[in-house]
């Protein structure tokens, strides 16, 4: 018998508007916590006045650092520790995901996904499984887990946005040259942008980089209903 799913929750900032249209989930990396991300909100505030912004803490205490979280653990072999610790974090986000619509009465044509590191590996993960697209998944210096199992279990195909530092020493840039190639492979539209010399961190380039994505993508969508 498998365990149960564990609750999410973390901090989050209201919308400019005072009328939740929108939501942005943030997903934190490695040993962080979503104090971290949500301090990305302000960045997107002015943009999407009608956005909910929430940060959760991922599931588990981080194995190196007990103050902060981790969407699962990291071995040696960081690719298998990936593998075989998503399936777990995907079913807590995707239960907090399921809360959070239905206590906003909002779903996810009307969620971003926005992660960094193994929070942008997650992001992908339960993103692109979702059976009605979302607005967005936003991905910075991050990877596509299983990239077979993601082609066999592919729910929809929102425009994927990937951003990353070329010199990033714990997350290869490699890691979203690939995803690049293995998303389009699979018909979802990807915007990249590999920022040259920059390690394994967010910077005003690609945060703007993404909020013009982000922008496209809602006018998309607002276009279509």
């Amino acid at each position: 018998m498998t365990d149960a799913p564990k609750t999410l929750n973390g901090p989050m900032i209201e919308p400019k508007s005072g009328e939740v249209r929108q939501l942005v989930v943030l997903l934190h990396g490695y040993g962080s916590d979503g104090n971290d991300l949500i301090g990305l909100a302000p960045f997107w505030h002015d943009h999407m006045p009608d956005a909910l912004f929430i940060a959760p803490n991922a599931p588990e205490r981080c194995d190196i650092n007990p103050m902060g979280f981790q969407w699962f653990p990291l071995d040696v072999d960081k690719e298998l520790s990936r593998l075989e610790g998503a399936p777990g974090a995907r079913a807590a986000l995707d239960l907090f995901l399921e809360t959070l619509w239905r206590e906003t009465g909002l779903g996810p044509a009307q969620t971003v996904l926005l992660g960094f590191s193994q929070g942008a590996m997650m992001a992908l993960d339960v993103g692109l499984r979702l059976k009605t697209q979302p607005i967005a998944i936003i991905a910075f210096s991050g990877a596509l887990i299983g990239p077979d199992d993601v082609a066999r279990e592919i729910g929809s195909r929102p425009p994927v946005c990937l951003v990353h530092g070329s010199a990033d020493p714990v997350v290869p840039v490699v890691s979203s040259e690939m995803a690049a190639e293995q998303l389009q492979n699979l018909g979802v539209r990807v915007a990249k942008q590999i920022e040259p010399g920059v390690g394994h961190t967010i910077t005003p380039e690609g945060l703007g980089f993404a909020l013009a994505f982000l922008r496209e993508a809602v006018a998309g969508v607002s276009e279509v209903h």
